[in-house]
């Protein structure tokens, strides 16, 4: 047993003193690491051309709706020429109505008329003769009036001469006054004929303008009536517009003039809109304006189709930067500007947003480098390694 513990002392004292010797085999350096600058992705401001836009919605609705009705009362409807969807003429025959009873009473008043003009033929006649009554019974009075002067003529005579002198010009002036009366009838009739022949012309139903038939309530076997509902709803000149709603913080930034882009559920390409109106007033539940769109082109669109409608309110070349770089606080807005690798907070006056860019309208120029996160961990002052954006 005694060799074995002599060898276990031996490998105890050896255990003990190996840390020593190790420690003095391997030597020991001190090295202070120096402060590395944090990566910071970094974008210049440059200049590009930036949009303002509204962005609205509403839906299609004709500029101007015109309604049809009969220009005379009581009349069937006899034929019905044209249907909803029909592009129609200025001028152009829609329905026709029945003519019979203006065609009997044209026949009535034609009697009249040949009557009136007998009468004024008889009249002028009695005119006649009353003036060649008058002018006998004037040339005896005065040859009356001569002899009595000469003491050949009796008083009675001459004053039976007289009277019948004023009687046959009384005479005359009823004869004229009958002729009067009589010619006055036939302007009557005349009249009351190109009446029945103005009701005739509009027994044809004539679209009053130019434009798409969008409804027809007419049936043929009805009365025509003015009272009632319209024979026809045309869209004027098929013009359509887009009824669009705007936000109340929107609308003093509209007026008439500007372009607008108009997409329709469906619609493959946009249509292009020029702002004509914007109504005076705001809705007092909704607070929402009111915005009237011009559609450039037609064809293909419906009134009632809904429309989201993009204004372009403005559209410059301007110094801009990413939305991200621009941050807020109880200053206003600043930006982190870098110059070498040193970050400084500059304030800065933003103007239109368009997209992922805003405009500098101040605080920066072309070419400034700016932290492109505002929210990244960089206070004023820092130092970092820029690192410039990819895009």
């Amino acid at each position: 047993m005694r060799p074995l513990v002599y060898s276990l002392s031996i490998c105890l004292a050896f255990a003990q003193t190996a840390p020593a010797w190790a420690e003095a085999a391997v030597p020991v350096t001190e090295a202070v690491a120096a402060p590395v600058a944090p990566a910071i992705t970094v974008s210049t401001t440059t200049s590009r051309v930036l949009r303002d836009r509204v962005i609205a919605s509403g839906l299609i609705a004709a500029i101007e709706n015109v309604q049809v009705a009969p220009l005379i009362e009581g009349q069937p409807i006899e034929a019905l020429l044209v249907d909803v969807g029909d592009v129609v003429e200025a001028g152009q025959v829609l329905a026709v109505l029945s003519k019979s009873t203006l065609e009997l009473q044209k026949s009535q008043l034609n009697a009249s008329l040949a009557s009136a003009r007998a009468t004024v033929a008889q009249a002028e006649a009695q005119m006649l003769e009353a003036r060649s009554s008058a002018d006998e019974a004037q040339r005896v009075n005065e040859r009356t009036a001569a002899l009595r002067k000469q003491g050949t003529a009796s008083q009675a005579a001459a004053d039976t001469a007289q009277s019948n002198a004023i009687s046959a010009t009384a005479r005359v002036t009823v004869a004229v006054q009958s002729l009067e009366a009589a010619r006055a009838q036939i302007a009557l009739v005349e009249a009351q004929m190109a009446n029945i022949d103005l009701q005739l012309s509009r027994t044809e139903v004539k679209a009053p303008v130019a434009g798409e038939i969008t409804a027809r309530n007419a049936r043929v076997g009805s009365i025509a009536s003015a009272a009632g509902e319209p024979m026809f709803t045309i869209i004027r000149d098929n013009a359509l517009e887009v009824l669009a709603d705007v936000a109340e913080a929107d609308v003093m930034r509209l007026a008439p003039g500007q372009t607008a882009h108009l997409r329709l559920v469906g619609a493959k390409t946009p249509l292009k809109g020029t702002l004509r109106l914007v109504e005076p007033t705001i809705g007092t539940t909704s607070r929402l304006g009111r915005a009237r769109i011009a559609v450039e082109d037609e064809t293909g669109v419906r009134a009632g189709m809904y429309v989201e409608a993009e204004i372009l309110v403005a559209e410059h070349d301007v110094i801009a930067v990413p939305v991200t770089a621009v941050g807020s606080g109880p200053d206003g807005t600043s930006v982190m500007k870098v110059t070498g690798d040193s970050v400084q907070r500059v304030a800065v006056q933003t103007g239109i947003r368009d997209g992922g860019w805003v405009e500098i309208l101040s605080g920066l120029s072309a070419g400034d480098q700016v932290v492109t996160k505002a929210g990244a961990f960089v206070r004023d002052g820092d130092r970092i390694n820029p690192i410039p954006a990819t895009n």
